[in-house]
């Protein structure tokens, strides 16, 4: 049993040593006795896996070790799923739990297509909780601090789950909902809650909107800033510097996905991420050949959670692309996912023979004196290759006339550090649209039958 958040030694850097330092071997074991009562669970309480594992020809049984599960077990997308739940609402027959077991419904925010629906049991939101505590111990935050949500509560997971994680840490939480910008700052000042929960797109935002207003974000009481829903501090140096410049604050990040597992808390040397192997079990799949991906090379990450019982997730495609390492500096034995996420298989883009992801782009923008954290990767296909356009917003008071030098410079620039060169183009500031929770990076004009073709590659 976990130990009480009072009762754990505040200067140890570990939330649970015994996990984070479990070595390998005893790690996979771990992992193989659980994926055998996962797919048990699922079998016999899930129409729709027992199902798809007659189908597949599979059982808990056959699965004897974790390359068996690998390679037996049948990879799951969230389409199949959306499907089931559409022809019968709300979830399909894909529950693995009776109905009134069913304690918290979410959705996802549905950017990629229709949203999908997603229900915890009380025991999963508990779970779900716990991934946010090794988050917030890694970056320093202990029992005695306070934070404070910059959203508005609804159906998103990400933030409900961090919710969780507060709780399950035994902090305070202020709640910012119905808040505009304005309304937010005035409240950090009011409150003085020491840790910013926010997407970081937004947290650069507000600072923003707090000097507009003649208060130095430095100067409040924030010492640290979480983040979620996109890309953040870990995957983009560049924006860590900004945020942590901007709130005079030390800046963390969590990946999840709501459907599965706030799955990998953003590690304590700022470069990535670990998964959380209490929570989740995850290989990295190599989109052209099906096989496993080597050791730092790029793959998709799928993922088992042990986390959602009402509504299991096993094998699952999730479509980002990641480079996992087994070992880290920091002294975590857990899996490590150097930079976050890289890019995804449905927003994969080849320029010329080269793969360009997203986080790469993002990092060599944030470098670049005059451009601001507002910009468009604007997908399309031409004469039956892709093309990506770099839309990009200049600071405000960036001169005019100065504005074809800048889109030089950001050209020249990604073709010195990716050897391909991308269209540019700036918008006026102040043109861009700003989000409170997820920033829509990517602007996909391709045909949707190209689409549906990459999204299965």
């Amino acid at each position: 049993m976990a130990i009480r958040p009072f009762l754990r030694n505040q200067e140890t850097p570990f939330w649970n040593r015994y996990y984070e330092t479990m070595p390998r071997e005893q790690l996979d074991a771990l992992h193989l006795h659980r994926l055998r009562l996962v797919l048990r669970h699922a079998y016999d309480n899930s129409a729709f896996y027992r199902r798809k594992l007659d189908r597949a020809g599979v059982h808990s049984d056959d699965i004897r070790t974790l390359d068996d599960f690998k390679r037996r077990v049948p990879l799951l997308d969230k389409d199949e799923f959306i499907l089931l739940q559409e022809e019968r609402p709300p979830y399909g027959d894909t529950l693995a739990v009776p109905p009134d077991y069913v304690a918290h419904h979410c959705e996802t925010s549905g950017t990629t297509g229709i949203s999908l629906r997603i229900p915890y049991t009380g025991y999963d939101t508990e779970r779900y909780g716990e991934a946010w505590c090794y988050a917030f111990w890694w970056l320093g935050v202990r029992p005695r601090d306070t934070f404070y949500f910059a959203f508005s509560w609804g159906l998103f997971a990400g933030f409900w789950s961090a919710y969780w994680g507060v709780r399950r840490l035994g902090a305070t939480l202020y709640s910012g909902g119905g808040q505009n910008s304005e309304g937010h700052i005035r409240m950090i000042q009011k409150l003085r809650p020491t840790v910013l929960v926010s997407t970081p797109t937004y947290a650069l935002h507000l600072a923003e909107v707090a000097r507009k207003t003649g208060v130095d974000p430095a100067s409040l009481s924030v010492k640290f800033t979480f983040h979620a829903g996109e890309p953040g501090p870990c995957a983009i140096p560049a924006m860590r510097r900004q945020i942590e410049e901007a709130w005079g604050a030390r800046a963390g990040e969590m990946l999840g996905l709501a459907e599965v597992h706030a799955l990998a808390p953003s590690c304590p040397t700022q470069q990535g991420v670990h998964v959380d192997e209490t929570g989740c079990f995850s290989w990295s799949r190599d989109p052209a050949t099906g096989e496993e991906a080597p050791e730092g090379g790029v793959g998709e990450n799928i993922i088992t959670t042990y986390v959602n019982n009402a509504q299991p997730l096993i094998n699952y495609q999730t479509h980002d692309l990641v480079a996992r390492y087994n070992q880290c500096e920091c002294g975590r034995t857990w899996a490590f996912f150097k930079g976050v996420v890289l890019g995804r298989t449905d927003f994969m883009t080849t320029i010329r023979g080269t793969n360009v992801y997203q986080a790469a782009v993002e990092n060599i923008l944030g470098q670049i004196e005059g451009v601001s954290h507002h910009y468009q990767l604007v997908l399309t296909r031409v004469s039956g290759l892709d093309r990506m356009c770099v839309r990009a917003e200049p600071v405000p008071g960036w001169p005019a006339e100065r504005f074809l030098e800048l889109a030089r410079i950001i050209e020249e620039r990604i073709h010195q550090a990716l050897q391909v060169r991308l269209e540019v183009e700036l918008a006026a500031p102040g043109t861009l649209p700003r989000y409170e929770l997820k920033t829509r990076r990517i602007i996909d004009q391709r045909p949707k039958e190209v689409r549906r073709i990459l999204d299965r590659v």
